[in-house]
């Protein structure tokens, strides 16, 4: 009789697979009520690995040019494509969801990844701008990158929150640490297996599971994470995060639409440019 080889749902820091440094795990049941898995439980110093690993891609990640980004993301999605009965067989253990909704979540989720890719040199053109000054001078707006985005994500529709929550985030150059809701976890460790297989730096993208209670108040009192996608977090514990965020003036910020710019731009900066006309 053959035994199946059970999944082990590690976590994806600076392009690798690690247990939790804790070495415990939590439990994570189906639909049903059944035990379905054993993600990790991450720790604070998970977060903290996290965050030196995303600090040290981000100036690789944001110098790189918006075109070859968008081509990057679109590999992922191209990934994705591929496993794409896998994430529907996730989607309906953990939600209990129904196989055609399922489905039709993972193709929405994609779509969306490409939605964003297709964003990645366009941005710029909707967000900066060319601005009349007084004087011989030209006076440029140009987007740039946050930085570190700490991402808390909602717990239904599983995948397609996950792919809301971040593609825009490394679309625009940040470098992002992923939470992914204790609930149903499942898809974004297996998300993280796609952007491993791509063409996504390393450190670019980390990923934890674990209970969110812990994570809102390490995250939102660390001082080297420059913003937060709060979308998944209850109001009060978005109340939490605004005052522990407030030390280092994090940007925070919770969204209802899954494909929307401003989920870009808003964990970007503005830099203005003088340059003065030639003769």
């Amino acid at each position: 009789m053959r035994i199946d080889v059970m999944k082990t749902y590690k976590l994806f820091i600076n392009g690798s697979f690690p247990r939790s440094e804790s070495g415990r795990v939590y439990e994570v049941k189906d639909a049903k009520g059944k035990f379905l898995a054993n993600p990790c439980l991450g720790s604070r110093k998970d977060l903290r690995e996290s965050v030196v690993a995303a600090r040290t891609a981000h100036h690789g990640w944001s110098s790189a040019t918006a075109f070859n980004r968008g081509q990057v993301l679109y590999r992922v999605a191209e990934i994705m494509q591929g496993r794409s009965d896998q994430f529907v067989a996730e989607i309906i253990a953990q939600e209990g969801a129904t196989p055609i909704s399922a489905k039709t979540q993972v193709q929405s989720a994609i779509d969306t990844w490409v939605w964003y890719a297709g964003w990645c040199d366009k941005i710029d053109s909707i967000s900066g701008s060319t601005n009349p000054v007084s004087g011989p001078y030209y006076n440029f707006s140009i987007p740039e990158s946050l930085g570190v985005v700490a991402i808390f994500a909602d717990a239904k529709p599983s995948l397609l929150n996950l792919v809301a929550s971040l593609a825009p985030i490394i679309a625009s150059g940040n470098t992002a640490i992923l939470i992914a809701n204790e609930k149903n976890p499942l898809c974004a460790i297996t998300l993280a297996e796609c952007i491993s297989t791509s063409d996504v730096p390393a450190g670019v993208v980390n990923v934890l599971t674990g209970k969110f209670d812990q994570f809102i108040s390490w995250a939102g009192a660390h001082m080297d994470i420059d913003g937060i996608d709060a979308t998944g977090v209850s109001k009060g514990e978005l109340t939490e995060l605004k005052e522990l965020g407030a030390e280092n003036l994090k940007r925070i910020y919770s969204f209802s639409e899954l494909q929307s710019t401003k989920r870009m731009t808003n964990f970007m900066e503005v830099k203005t440019v003088w340059h003065p006309i030639g003769i």
